[in-house]
């Protein structure tokens, strides 16, 4: 998963021979998850043909206000454009368009559009050496930070002309890695680690049976998710579970039994600002695990239990500044019996949940929450998919918790 993923990216390219690049480009902001639009202007196409970009973002390609086959065809609105892009990127940006974008001069298709754009404007100059360093191209470059658009500096190295300097445009790679970390820097928990556990802890009875419960982990990892978008590094202590997720700021943890997810929890709570527990843990296990496959033999069986160890209460006691978050599950007395908890256990924010609500509970794709607070304020959600609630709890940490 990526910052850019649901994004909506319009990708300006200029007449520059870093044209190339671009297709290699729109690959990546596509892997990244991202809807990818191209606006050229004209001579960019003697660099980079349309058909090539429309093959790969599988959109059209616009580079003048009506077709070029028939000029009485309705026009390319650049203004819907514009308002349509999450982010706007134009990549190479040559000397002649950093004049033309800091001076107004509207000329083209590209202009009207960069001109229209109230999303975020990135540009990434590619020219030679010279043109790099000459005082108007600095003066272009300052007057449209001051404007408020983004620099992807160029890198240094070999030309088109033979000269070896500053000027290149920056890779592909380069140029998604710095979007991204621009997007999360202005994240509501930039900077903040947030310790999730999830799915359902097996406590062995034999080296083949175990006790489990029905715990999907889906809830867990959509907080994940949720808390990745909101900028956070995540650290996802799991249990076993058929989810994934992938991202350069997620670190998972996978655990079998209680006692294992006790002791890694315990372990990342240290670096961690905030901790949600959404895991279904084991309240007990197997006194005794048979190390071999224990026979059918009676009729009867038995197995003596004792307790695991009680994860959230244990963080509770040391959490100092932390916020930590539990769930309560319950089935009777509901509200009352997860205000206990949440008062017995030193939690901020405790999420309950009713297995008596239609479509709430495990291995389900929707959930029905009720936020309760350690101010004693109480939010009672209807029935929504698992990632809007992760959502939802996200942005209520995020107002509760001073940052």
């Amino acid at each position: 998963m990526s910052f850019l993923s649901g994004k909506r990216i319009l990708l300006g390219i200029t007449a520059g021979i870093a044209a190339y690049k671009t297709a290699s480009l729109v690959r990546l902001f596509i892997k990244c998850g991202a809807e990818v639009k191209v606006v050229m202007t004209p001579s960019a196409k003697d660099f980079i043909t349309p058909l090539t970009l429309s093959t790969l973002s599988k959109n059209p390609v616009y580079s003048s206000f009506t077709s070029e086959e028939d000029e009485n065809e309705v026009w390319n609105n650049h203004v819907e454009l514009g308002l349509w892009a999450d982010f706007f990127v134009i990549a190479p940006t040559t000397a002649n368009t950093l004049a033309k974008m800091a001076n107004g001069i509207c000329d083209n298709l590209l202009m009207a559009t960069y001109l229209s754009a109230k999303c975020p404007i990135y540009f990434a100059p590619a020219m030679d050496l010279d043109m790099y360093k000459h005082e108007s191209t600095k003066t272009s470059i300052e007057r449209l930070q001051e404007f408020g658009n983004i620099l992807i500096p160029p890198g240094t190295g070999e030309l088109a002309s033979g000269l070896v300097g500053e000027g290149r445009m920056a890779e592909p790679e380069e140029i998604v890695e710095f979007i991204e970390n621009s997007i999360s820097s202005n994240l509501a928990l930039n900077g903040i680690t947030v310790l999730i556990t999830a799915g359902p802890t097996y406590e062995a009875i034999d080296p083949v049976r175990f006790i489990g419960n029905h715990s999907s982990g889906k809830m867990g990892y959509a907080i994940a998710e949720a808390a990745l978008k909101f900028g956070a590094r995540v650290i996802l202590v799991s249990g076993p579970t058929s989810e994934s997720l992938s991202h350069k700021n997620l670190t998972i943890v996978d655990v079998m039994g209680a006692e294992e997810m006790y002791q890694n929890v315990h372990k990342y709570f240290g670096e961690s600002d905030i901790a949600i527990l959404s895991a279904a843990v084991a309240d007990y296990r197997p006194k005794t695990v048979s190390k071999q496959k224990i026979k059918k033999q009676d009729s009867t069986f038995s197995i003596e239990l004792v307790k695991t160890k009680d994860i959230l209460a244990s963080l509770g006691e040391i959490k100092k500044e932390k916020f930590l978050v539990g769930f309560a599950l319950e089935t009777e007395n509901e509200l009352y019996n997860a205000k206990k908890k949440l008062a017995n256990k030193n939690l901020d924010l405790i999420v309950l949940n009713s297995l008596n609500d239609d479509g709430a509970g495990f291995g389900t794709l929707t959930n029905k929450v009720t936020f309760i607070t350690a101010q004693g304020d109480v939010f009672e959600e209807g029935l929504k998919s698992k990632m809007e609630v992760a959502e939802d709890l996200i942005k209520l940490i995020v107002t509760s918790y001073v940052i």
